[in-house]
C-alpha cells in the first residue's frame, strides 16, 4: 500500500525514526510523499534518496556525531569566545560539517538538487526569521527568486535543522536580499498539515511519526527560574501551531514516540543509547501498525 509520511523534529531523538521506518518497511508500506522538520527533514531526505532503514542505520552506526560540532577557531579563551560566537555568529557551531556530510551521502545516490528527486516527493520545513514566515522547501523557493531545480537538497536540510543558537543560521543570499533561516521547528515542528487535504478525498493514507506524547498526555512544565522559562517558551513556540492543528481525527494516524532522558542536542549520546532509541521506535511503530490504517 502507498502512503505519505510526515516526520517531526527532535534532534538526536530522531534515531527513533530509524526503527519506526524499519517497521514501516517490514509492513510492506511504500512511501509516495515525505515531509519533515529538522531531524525529520534529515530522515525524510535520506528515504527520498532511496536509503532503506538498514542502510541508514549502517550509515549512522559508525558515525561520530561530534564531528558535526564544527566550531570556529579563535585565540580567545573558550568562555569568552562562546558568547562572542553566539552574539555575532548567532550559533555555537557552523553546521557546515553536517551539510558537507549529507552532500556526500546524497551524491552516492545521484542526488544533488531537488531536480534529482521525484517531483513533489519531498517537503522540508524551515523558518525565515527575516520575514517571520514558514518556508516550505522546495515549493517556496521561487518567491525568493530561486530555482528549486538548481537548489541543493543538503542545503535545504541544513536550513531545516539549524537549531537556534546551537547551529549558525543559514544566510540565504538572493537577488531580492539576504534572509536569515533557522530550524523549521520554530514555526512547525510536525508539519502534518502539508498532506492534510481535508476538503478533498485523500489519494492515500497519511502516517505521522512524532517524537512526543499526545497533547493530553504531556506533563505540565515546572517553571522556577529564567532558564526554565526560556526552555518552556521555546517548546511552546515550537509546538503551539501543531498542537492547535492536530485533533483526534489526526491522532489515529500518528505514531507518538515520547522519548525521555535524551536531549535534542545530545551529540555525545552513546552507541547503546542510539540502539535503544532505534529499538524503541521500531517496537512502538510495530504495535501501532497492527491496527492501522
Amino acid at each position: 500500500m502507498d502512503i505519505d509520511i510526515v516526520f517531526s523534529g527532535g534532534g538526536i531523538k530522531g534515531f527513533a525514526f530509524l526503527g519506526a521506518y524499519e517497521a514501516i518497511e517490514a509492513k510492506g508500506l511504500r512511501w509516495r510523499r515525505l515531509a519533515g522538520t529538522s531531524a525529520g527533514a534529515l530522515i525524510a531526505t535520506l528515504i527520498a534518496a532511496g536509503y532503506t532503514s538498514k542502510e541508514m542505520i549502517d550509515l549512522l552506526d559508525g558515525l561520530e556525531l561530534q564531528y558535526f560540532l564544527d566550531e570556529r577557531k579563535c585565540l580567545l579563551p573558550f568562555p569568552v569566545w562562546k558568547w562572542v560566537r553566539i552574539y555575532w555568529r548567532m550559533g555555537l557551531y557552523k553546521g557546515e560539517a553536517l551539510e558537507q556530510w549529507l552532500e556526500g551521502v546524497l551524491a552516492a545516490r545521484g542526488i544533488k538538487t531537488f531536480a534529482d528527486l521525484p517531483k513533489e516527493s519531498l517537503y522540508l520545513v524551515a523558518s525565515d526569521v527575516t520575514n517571520g514566515r514558514m518556508l516550505i522547501l522546495p515549493d517556496d523557493l521561487p518567491q525568493y527568486g530561486m530555482d528549486p531545480s538548481s537548489f541543493s537538497v543538503a542545503k535545504a536540510v541544513r536550513m531545516s535543522i539549524s537549531i537556534p543558537y546551537f547551529f549558525e543560521p543559514v544566510k540565504l543570499q538572493t537577488k531580492k536580499g539576504k534572509y536569515i533561516i533557522v530550524d523549521g521547528g520554530v514555526l512547525s515542528n510536525f508539519p502534518l498539515f502539508l498532506f492534510d487535504e481535508e476538503k478533498k478525498v485523500k489519494k492515500r493514507p497519511v502516517l505521522g511519526i512524532q517524537l512526543s506524547a499526545k497533547l493530553a498526555e504531556r506533563p505540565k512544565r515546572k517553571i522556577n527560574n529564567a532558564i526554565d522559562l526560556y526552555e518552556a517558551l521555546f517548546v511552546a513556540m515550537k509546538e503551539a501551531h501543531d498542537a492547535r492543528y492536530i485533533s483526534r481525527r489526526h491522532e489515529k494516524n500518528i505514531v507518538f514516540l515520547p522519548v525521555e532522558n535524551v536531549l535534542s542536542t545530545e551529540f555525545s549520546v552513546t552507541p547503546d543509547t542510539r540502539d535503544r532509541l532505534i529499538q524503541y521506535g521500531r517496537e512502538r511503530t510495530e504495535q501501532f501498525l497492527k491496527t492501522w490504517p
